[in-house]
Parts: structure tokens; C-alpha cells; sequence
């Protein structure tokens, strides 16, 4: 098997000693070579042989660092090459003391330092000095002046320099390698995190989006796309709808290009697919992202398939539908039967008031079947636009009407009404709209009561506005339940728990009634935490306040 090469990744033999040694030697021996052609050019002032000698030892140890494999051996192996250097130059020097060569020194004191650390320092800074001596022993000739002295402590000096850079850069160099191994983790850990995020992405059933602020798409899963593509072939153009499902939808309109635009929007319905075959609808969110500059940063997209629900919501709808246009036949009948026996003059006049009272309920009740039915022939509506016909009037007469039609039925679950604390008040309100509102308030009161309960009706002005309140003694609402009351359809969990009957539209439509007139309908937890009240809030007279 051959050896792997310095280009076989992570199996790759270290030749940092090798290269180290070879740099180091190289540059010596370029300096000595080219000193080695200026002597051989001129008159050498000394003698000329022993010069060769030095120069060739520094060739021979620069051949020998080209050979031996310094990264298999133990370092403490290649000190021997600049040991071997300063004995050369030492050499060289002795050849001509007066020419300089000692400043050769320079080159192994600064391998020695920057290899070995403090050890080499020393060792180098103590070869320098003796090195020095021995050149000034050896020829009684040498002079020692400041020039001289100067020889040896610039080299000390240069050693020492590049001691502490080397150590600097060792230094920076751990630094590097720990930051680089921070960033490898933290790389890593985003890796894991963002297959871990796609995994998840891909794993729903509703599109994600993730738009740039450049309006380029970063992130998608694969829902986004197969809901995307609801109906119809891949290569097939499908038609796409505005949620009322038959008004065609502009593609400037759709969802992904109004997020484009920078817009934000919640719920919108597009429906996909010919009003003639198979449709599927989705609901799209888009909510902007913002960096902590305030800076826009684009934008997530949800898309979710809502083709059952919209379903289930129609279906609901054509059965409340039906049963309302079922229910108009036999009220119309009622009142035709009620009319004939009033007429009679011989019927009494206490059941001529009852039965009066009796038309009258069956005429609203006949009203409120109408509301139900143009609610259900909206789609997707919370409640239908009910006609709104307000003026000044005195909430008393209402109050007191509402409360004289549910005293038969209270009094089946001796559930007592009072009703006294209802002030003479003027309201801007549409009399029939507020009646059938108390009418709702009313049923619910005395339905969900204890038996014996009790329900007390106030009124007072507030500011411009009137306030009518309705309280019971009755299972009183979970918090669950107070902010999904007013929701179409929905019946709270103690309601249901008591079995008994009701649609959940009563109290959608009396908020619907009370926010067209410009206000509103407000529930809360009786005292002690006993039965619910629930408070109409209305406009006050319109002619008092002019």
C-alpha cells in the first residue's frame, strides 16, 4: 500500500518539523551561498580555506536537513543542525575576524529560540557568548570595542525578539485553534438543529414559507408545495377562487405575492379548483419577520387545508337553514289560527290578553327564524347583517314586555324575575332588536338556573350610553368558555354537561344586534363565583345628547 501523501485528508503524515528544518537551513545556507560567490569574485581579506571549510559544513548539514525525516525522529534531534551552524560560522569568522560573519549567528540563535522555547534561547544566547570569547581568545590581534561588543548583543537581542514572537504567535495560534474548534461545534450544532427543524417542517401537514426580504424563498417543506398543487394534474393550471368559492382570484391577489408586497393578513381563504369538480380550500397567514433593528427581514407564510372544515361549516349551515324554512310553515299557520280566535269577541278578556301575548311571541318567533335563516345564507359568516332600525325609546316597556313573556316559563322551574331595578332610560336602540336580545338573555337565565334560582335585571346610564345587565343564580362559565361564548355554534362545557337543548346562536346574534346598534355585549363571573352576568351596552338618546 503506498504511503499516504501530504494531500490524503485527515491520514496525511505531519511534516511541520520537516519543514521547519528545511526553511530555517535554507535560508542560511542562500545567505551563505551568495557571501560564498562575492569572495570567490574578490580579494578575501583572510584566509580563504578555512572560510571553505565553514561553508561547506553549512552545505553538507543544509543536504542533510533535505534528507533526514526530522517529524520520525524525537525534536530534540534537530538541535544538532543549528548547533553544527554556529560552529560553522564560528568558522567562517575565524577566516576573517574583521569581516562579519558573525552576524551569521543571527540565523540558528533565532531557530534555536523559536523551536525550543526558553530552553534554546539560553542555549543560543550561551553559544553566542562563548562562541564570541573564543573568536576574541583565539586571535590576540582582536580588539574588543564597543563595535565589537555590539556583534553579540544584537544577535542576543534578535534571539530574544523572536523568543517572544514565536511565543506570541503560539499563543495565537492555541487561541485560533480552540475559536476554530467553538466554531465547529457551533456549526455542528446548527447542522443537527436545522436538519432537526426541516424534519419537523416536513413532517406537518401545513405549508411553510419562509420569504427573504429580497423576496426570495429560504426555507419550504413539502407540504407547501403538495398544497400548493391541490387539484389537477402537476403540469395542469388550477383556478383559484376568493372565499366566497366562485369570484375568480387575481394573481396579484394571492396569498404568496400580497407577502411579497410586504403585506401581513391572517386567514385568508383561497379555493382551488372549477365550482364544477373537486375543490380543496386553504387558509394562509402571513406574519413579518423584523430584526432587532426594526428592520424588515420578510416573511413566514402558513398555509393550511381547511377543505373539511368549510365543509362541516356548510353542511351546518344547509341543516339550520332547512330547519328555519321548515319552522316558517307552522308559525305561519299559528299566528292564522291566533288572529281567527282573537277576532271571536266572545273569548275573555283575560285569555284574549294571554293569546295577545302568545301572538306576539309567535311573530318574533317567526322574526328570529328569518334572522337565522339569512345568517345561514352567508358561508363562513360569525352572523348574518341584521337590519338595524334605531330611535329614541324607553328601555323600560321592553324590559318589562321581555320579562312578562318568560314568566311561564320561569315559574315551571320557580325561578323568580325582578325586574325593579330598571329605571325609566332613553336609548338610540331599535326596540324589537333589543327585546329579542333580552329575550336571548332571558331564555339562558331561567334554561341554566338552579331550581329556585334567581335572575335580577338593572339598568343605568353610563357616560353616553346605557347599560342593561342581566344576572342569574344559575352553573355559571369556565374561563374556557367566557372567551368562545359569543362564537357561532358554540354551547360551553357546563352547558353541555346539563343535557339540555339549544343551538348556540342565541347569544352570537345578540352581540351581532348589540355591536350594530355601536355597542356591545360583555359577560363576567357572578359574586362569589355563583352564575354569570352578562351586560348590553347601548348608545343613550340621541336627542339628549344634541
Amino acid at each position: 500500500m503506498a504511503e499516504p501523501t501530504a494531500h490524503s485528508g485527515p491520514l496525511a503524515p505531519d511534516r511541520t518539523r520537516d519543514r521547519t528544518a528545511l526553511l530555517n537551513q535554507l535560508m542560511l545556507g542562500g545567505v551563505v551561498l551568495i557571501l560564498t560567490v562575492f569572495v570567490a569574485s574578490t580579494s578575501f581579506p583572510g584566509d580563504l580555506g578555512l572560510f571553505f571549510v565553514g561553508v561547506l559544513t553549512v552545505f553538507l548539514v543544509t543536504a542533510l536537513t533535505l534528507i533526514v525525516p526530522w517529524n520520525s525522529l524525537p525534536l530534540g534531534w534537530m538541535a544538532v543542525v543549528p548547533g553544527v551552524d554556529l560552529a560553522a560560522i564560528f568558522i567562517m569568522r575565524m577566516s576573517s575576524p574583521s569581516s562579519g560573519f558573525g552576524l551569521l549567528w543571527i540565523f540558528p540563535v533565532i531557530w534555536l529560540a523559536t523551536t525550543f522555547g526558553m530552553r534554546g534561547l539560553i542555549a543560543g544566547a550561551l553559544a553566542t557568548v562563548m562562541l564570541f570569547a573564543a573568536v576574541v581568545w583565539l586571535d590576540p590581534e582582536h580588539r574588543v570595542e564597543y563595535s565589537t561588543l555590539l556583534l553579540p548583543l544584537i544577535v542576543l537581542a534578535v534571539s530574544a525578539a523572536s523568543f517572544l514572537t514565536a511565543r506570541q504567535s503560539a499563543a495565537q495560534r492555541h487561541l485560533l485553534d480552540k475559536q476554530a474548534q467553538v466554531l465547529a461545534a457551533a456549526l455542528e450544532r446548527t447542522r443537527r438543529q436545522e436538519q432537526e427543524v426541516t424534519e419537523v417542517l416536513d413532517a406537518v401537514d401545513f405549508g411553510v414559507v419562509r420569504i427573504d426580504a429580497d423576496g426570495s424563498t429560504a426555507v419550504t417543506n413539502e407540504a407547501h408545495g403538495r398544497l400548493q398543487r391541490p387539484v389537477g394534474g402537476p403540469d395542469e393550471p388550477v383556478a383559484a377562487y376568493q372565499d366566497n368559492g366562485t369570484t375568480p382570484l387575481p394573481l396579484e391577489e394571492s396569498p404568496l405575492q400580497r407577502a411579497l408586497r410586504g403585506e401581513a393578513f391572517n386567514g385568508q381563504l383561497v379555493w382551488y379548483g372549477d365550482p364544477s369538480g373537486p375543490r380543496q380550500v386553504l387558509s394562509v397567514t402571513a406574519r413579518r419577520l423584523t430584526d432587532t433593528a426594526g428592520k424588515d427581514r420578510g416573511a413566514v407564510v402558513i398555509s393550511r387545508d381547511v377543505t373539511p372544515e368549510i365543509a362541516a361549516l356548510q353542511a351546518r349551515d344547509e341543516l339550520v337553514a332547512s330547519v328555519s324554512h321548515e319552522l316558517r310553515t307552522p308559525l305561519t299557520s299559528i299566528l292564522g289560527y291566533l288572529d281567527l280566535v282573537l277576532d271571536d269577541e266572545s273569548v275573555p278578556a283575560d285569555a284574549r290578553r294571554k293569546l295577545e301575548i302568545a301572538e306576539r311571541n309567535a311573530e318574533r318567533l317567526l322574526a328570529i327564524v328569518a334572522d337565522v335563516l339569512a345568517a345561514s345564507r352567508r358561508p363562513h359568516a360569525v352572523t348574518a347583517q341584521l337590519p338595524i332600525q334605531p330611535v329614541d325609546a324607553d328601555i323600560r316597556p321592553v324590559v318589562q314586555a321581555a320579562v312578562e313573556s318568560m314568566l311561564p316559563r320561569a315559574a315551571e322551574r320557580n325561578v323568580s324575575i325582578d325586574d325593579t331595578g330598571v329605571p325609566s332610560l332613553i336609548a338610540h336602540v331599535d326596540p324589537q332588536r333589543i327585546r329579542q336580545v333580552l329575550d336571548n338573555l332571558l331564555a339562558n337565565a331561567v334554561k341554566y338556573n338552579v331550581e329556585g334560582g334567581q335572575i335580577a335585571i338593572t339598568a343605568a346610564a353610563d357616560g353616553d350610553d346605557v347599560l342593561i345587565a342581566v344576572r342569574d343564580t344559575g352553573v355559571g362559565l369556565e374561563d374556557t368558555d367566557q372567551l368562545r361564548l359569543f362564537q357561532r355554534f358554540y354551547r360551553g362545557n357546563a352547558v353541555r354537561a346539563s343535557g339540555m337543548a339549544g343551538t348556540g346562536l342565541g347569544l352570537a346574534i345578540s352581540r351581532e344586534i348589540a355591536r350594530a346598534h355601536g355597542g356591545d355585549i360583555t359577560v363576567t363571573t357572578g359574586e362569589s363565583g355563583v352564575g354569570s352576568i352578562f351586560t348590553v351596552r347601548v348608545p343613550g338618546a340621541r336627542e339628549a345628547a344634541t
